[in-house]
């Protein structure tokens, strides 16, 4: 008798165990869906909640009708998750997977309950728990395996060989080209030998950008001119590295400080022993003549802006300071600006080289007060260092620097991403952000709402305005344009070829505009919106979509789409989500709660459009991350923020000094700090620029680096994070990219969007991929700068080249 009491007694131990538990999750669920039941929400979670209950409470009770009752729950929640989301895998996983491993040990014990009935139990019980087992086992595998959004529909680009007489002689500029190609003509390294690249050389450049949550992460594109590599620091130190070695050549520590930005996303590089090469195209401006006086150094320069405001000229061959430009080769940015506190005012992408004109434009701190430097765009010789033209948004017939009791108009929009220029035409294309106080347009003038989120078109001789093409009326949301515009061919319908620019947005659009006129050309529609509760908002009633290319991550959100490792957490993000305004891609932030999706980071962001030239396709990477954001009547007596990236990139209350408001805003993430819609959180798609149609669209990024609650999870699940870096397309039929959260450089199978290689890296990168031929040793080599990636505080200062064996 005693020892038949013994398993008698772990049984009823077992069971009142498991069935407290599931009752105790019942009640959880069943509380949490009258809730969302009372904002409008889904039935599901209340009635799935009771019946869990119940269902827990029989099993405790030791009642088999209790694993029937789990059953029935457990059936109708998978009918219910393929009604409401399809057979997609994520949704699917959120909603089945912790309650079918609940549903195996219910299967398991069914044996317990069936002889607490005083019946013999069969095998059915274990039968259905080894098929659950199995089913489970498949899901949980199906988490390391990518899940494509749009999977491959065999248009990709193909292979062409590189033609010897095109093939990429250096990389000379931010994006390859002047026009932001991030295309290489380059084949050595290529689909069917990429998974042999071996590290040929490391560099450190012994300058590590400390993150404190302001903007300490590197994102430099290394330029390569005849054998050398030419890099810059978070400090914006400057350092030539041999092409084939990495050996370093010569350095100069410029050592530029400030208290917010710490990194140098590019450089530009002048040769003027090179001819000029006047403008083809029809009623072009001439390019300046341009030489390097008798007896100087600097033949061929090195120039780059700082976080402190300077433009600085170096010697490419001594890295010694240019004579003659400036002020012992520096030029103070400030000048013009008035009161620029520190912070304020960074420039935060690389100059351009516009023929003989060095271009700058300037990152102005979002959302920290009414009262902030002017966005003016300067363009110096690159000679002497002298200013030939500024753009003044808010005083744009006037070319010419203030005088000294004047500055340039303040708080207008700027233009902090790189920007393009088209030597054929001599014309500079600029991103613009918006005026100072992002979120709020009372204060705007007319040229504000004029230049805010557009791209301008400008002489690049004498700055004067080509055309202006706007991509939000009225900003509201910080959709800066964040990338470099990209130039490229554009096929029409009838077959006619037109040089086009293209650029991706925040909001998760892509314009395609004619070169020449600014005039779209692909479909945009002028969609209606609704206005917000801001008294005297300007609000906009319409706002450009630009219908006629994909929309990437910026599909309009629905209770369905919320999600979370667990039911749970997606319930909660149901419940936040309900909880909100939202009117879709343009819902204005007001006096309550309001979602942004995608938010102020993107959609898509600095890291610029990679191109296929030869096949005509582009490559986009995004992010997938809303944000909620609520207006705070305030009487602003709180002092101005510091213009910190933590502020402008989303993360809790900013004063916007100088406005009746202050405002709140913050990621719309779940209680394990997720994303609340459902992944891929980031994203890399090919759209073929023939049809304007998605060929593949893939996740990037797994959770081995990152988790929930900021915990690394240590598991290469392929769920797709957010990407925030550049890409790199070649000729081999390769996209490289290293902007993710876990510590990687990739390459995918440009035809189909496979991963076909990755390595390693010391620590994350958020630099963009680039590639050169050595002119000395005939080899390939793929560079990628590691200082570490964001929400990462693994800092590094490696410069890393990869080659064939």
């Amino acid at each position: 008798m005693k020892q038949a009491s013994r398993p008698a007694g772990a049984s009823t131990f077992i069971l009142a165990g498991l069935g407290t538990i599931i009752a105790v999750l019942g009640l959880a669920l069943a509380a949490g869906g009258v809730k969302l039941l009372s904002l409008g929400g889904s039935w599901y979670f209340l009635i799935g909640g009771l019946a869990m209950t119940g269902a827990g409470l029989l099993v405790a009770r030791r009642k088999p009708v209790g694993a029937w009752l789990y059953a029935t729950f457990l059936v109708g929640t998978a009918i219910w998750a393929v009604a409401d989301v399809g057979l997609e895998f994520w949704p699917l996983f959120s909603r089945l997977f912790m309650f079918g491993a609940i549903g195996l040990a219910v299967a398991l014990v069914y044996p317990m309950l069936a002889r607490s009935a005083g019946a013999t139990p069969g095998r059915g019980a274990y039968a259905m728990a080894g098929v659950m087992a199995v089913a489970l086992v498949v899901a949980a595998g199906n988490m390391f395996v990518a899940h494509p959004s749009v999977s491959p529909s065999g248009d990709g680009p193909g292979l062409t060989p590189v033609d010897p007489a095109k093939a990429q002689k250096d990389w000379a500029h931010y994006g390859n080209t002047e026009g932001g190609s991030r295309f290489a003509a380059l084949d050595q390294i290529n689909r069917d030998n990429v998974n042999d690249l071996k590290v040929a050389w490391t560099y450190h450049t012994g300058d590590v950008a400390i993150s404190d949550g302001n903007g300490a992460e590197d994102q430099l594109t290394p330029l390569q001119v005849g054998n050398k590599v030419f890099i810059c620091t978070p400090h914006n130190n400057l350092i030539a590295l041999d092409a084939d070695t990495g050996k370093e050549l010569w350095k100069n520590q410029i050592n530029a400080q400030s208290a917010v930005w710490q990194r140098c996303r590019g450089m530009a590089y002048f040769d003027a022993s090179t001819p000029i090469v006047q403008p083809t195209q029809a009623n072009s401006s001439a390019i300046i003549a341009a030489s390097v006086p008798a007896g100087a150094n600097c033949q061929r320069r090195l120039l780059t802006n700082t976080i402190d405001a300077r433009l600085i000229a170096v010697d490419a061959d001594t890295g010694e300071f240019c004579q003659g430009f400036g002020s012992n080769g520096q030029v103070d940015l400030k000048a013009g600006l008035g009161n620029v506190p520190d912070s304020y005012y960074q420039l935060s992408s690389a100059p351009l080289m516009a023929g003989t004109t060095v271009v700058v434009g300037g990152r102005v701190a979002d959302n920290v007060q009414t009262d902030m430097p002017g966005g003016v765009i300067r363009g110096f010789d690159v000679i002497s260092g002298q200013m030939r033209w500024a753009f003044d948004p808010g005083n744009p017939e006037d070319r010419n620097a203030p005088d000294a009791d004047n500055t340039y108009v303040r708080s207008t929009p700027n233009s902090w991403a790189p920007m393009s220029y088209d030597p054929a035409m001599n014309t500079l294309f600029l991103p613009m952000g918006s005026s100072s106080t992002d979120i709020y347009g009372v204060e705007r003038s007319e040229l504000n709402h004029k230049y805010g989120a557009s791209i301008l078109a400008l002489d690049a001789t004498s700055g004067e305005e080509k055309w202006v093409y706007q991509t939000v009326h009225n900003d509201l949301w910080d959709f800066d344009l964040p990338m470099q515009p990209s130039l490229i061919d554009f096929t029409k319908a009838d077959g006619q070829t037109v040089p086009a620019v293209v650029i991706g947005t925040k909001a998760g659009q892509i314009f395609v505009l004619d070169r020449a006129t600014g005039k779209p050309l692909t479909q945009v529609e002028e969609v209606a919106v609704k206005p917000s509760n801001i008294p005297n908002e300007p609000y906009s009633p319409t706002q450009p979509k630009s219908v006629g290319m994909p929309q990437i991550g910026a599909q309009q959100l629905t209770e369905s789409d919320m999600w979370g490792a667990t039911p749970y957490d997606q319930l909660l993000c149901r419940i936040n989500f309900k909880k909100m305004r939202y009117d879709g891609l343009y819902t204005a932030p007001g006096t309550d709660l309001s979602l942004s999706f995608p938010g102020s980071l993107g959609g898509m962001n600095w890291g610029s459009i990679s191109t296929d030239p030869v096949h005509g396709f582009i490559f986009v990477n995004d992010m997938r991350l809303g944000l909620w954001i609520q207006m705070i009547p305030s009487q602003n007596k709180a002092q101005a923020s510091s213009g910190g990236e933590a502020l402008n990139t989303g993360m809790g209350a900013v004063p916007l000094k100088g406005t009746p408001y202050a405002v709140n805003k913050n990621r719309f993430l779940s209680v394990a700090g997720i994303p609340c819609q459902a992944p891929p959180f980031g994203t890399l798609t090919a759209i073929d620029m023939k049809t304007q149609k998605v060929a593949w669209q893939v996740p990037v990024g797994t959770v081995e680096d990152t988790g929930p609650l900021g915990i690394r999870m240590h598991l290469p699940i392929k769920v797709g994070l957010p990407t925030l870096g550049g890409t790199l397309s070649t000729q081999g039929g390769l996209i490289f990219i290293a902007g993710t959260q876990d510590f990687y450089l990739r390459a995918f199978n440009s035809g189909n969007g496979e991963e076909i290689w990755k390595v390693r890296l010391p620590v994350g990168s958020q630099g963009g991929p680039m590639t050169y031929v050595s002119p000395k040793t005939g080899k390939q080599y793929i560079v990628i700068t590691a200082g570490g990636a964001r929400q990462s505080t693994d800092r590094g200062d490696y410069v890393m080249a990869y080659a064939l064996p």
